[in-house]
């Protein structure tokens, strides 16, 4: 079956990698730095959003400043690198990136240059026909820039486009190119938040996909 959206964009952190746990020990990381409290997996899933200085605002209970969002994300990614060992790929992220039938891609907030070598050690490169992550110093920022970017770069009108991801900024930035969006309950966002957004929602990868082929 062809579906009637004809690409697929992948999201990566909290979708096709299993990282909640890895990312919520990071933000921790950083508000000890700076002497704010912990949250817990499920306050961070139901609080967290972009541009992520926001939420870290909210958390530490003062503004956010630019300077000090960027000492923040470096604290993040510092230690996010070294823990990103523990993490893997979702339980059906490689069943879920071969019952696409037609064209994907992938694009992520997180940076470019970290992103590559990884999606290639995890052998998954050959499936995508462009492989984006963030191409700047640092991060938090929305998705929807970057999504115009990436399928211009394509060549795909968002019209023929189907996002998978974990975020309401995932539906968001598709909304901002005209594509769909289907949403997965495995990542960073609380299911109920997902489910009142009135995006499809899916459990597993698999079954995101099957809803992706049957978007209008």
């Amino acid at each position: 079956m062809t579906p009637a959206r004809r690409h697929l964009v992948w999201d990566w952190n909290g979708t096709l990698l299993d990282d909640l746990s890895l990312v919520v020990a990071c933000t921790n990381a950083a508000f000890a730095s700076v002497g704010g409290r912990s949250v817990t997996v499920d306050e961070h899933r139901v609080g967290f959003r972009r541009p992520v200085a926001d939420y870290y605002a909210e958390v530490l209970g003062a503004a956010v400043d630019e300077e000090a969002y960027g000492r923040l994300d470096r604290i993040f990614h510092e230690a996010y690198q070294v823990g990103l060992t523990t993490c893997e790929l979702a339980a059906d992220a490689r069943a879920a990136i071969t019952a696409w039938p037609g064209s994907q891609s992938l694009l992520s907030m997180w940076f470019h240059d970290h992103l590559v070598p990884v999606v290639r050690t995890y052998g998954l490169t050959g499936h995508f026909t462009r492989v984006d992550g963030l191409r700047a110093d640092v991060g938090g920022r929305r998705k929807a820039e970057s999504l115009r970017q990436h399928l211009a770069e394509l060549g795909v009108d968002g019209s023929d486009v189907v996002l998978i991801g974990d975020s309401l900024d995932d539906a968001d930035a598709a909304g901002s190119v005209g594509a769909r969006a289907v949403l997965y309950t495995g990542g960073v966002t609380d299911p109920t938040r997902l489910r009142a957004s009135r995006h499809p929602v899916a459990d597993t990868l698999t079954q995101a996909v099957h809803l992706a082929t049957t978007l209008p």
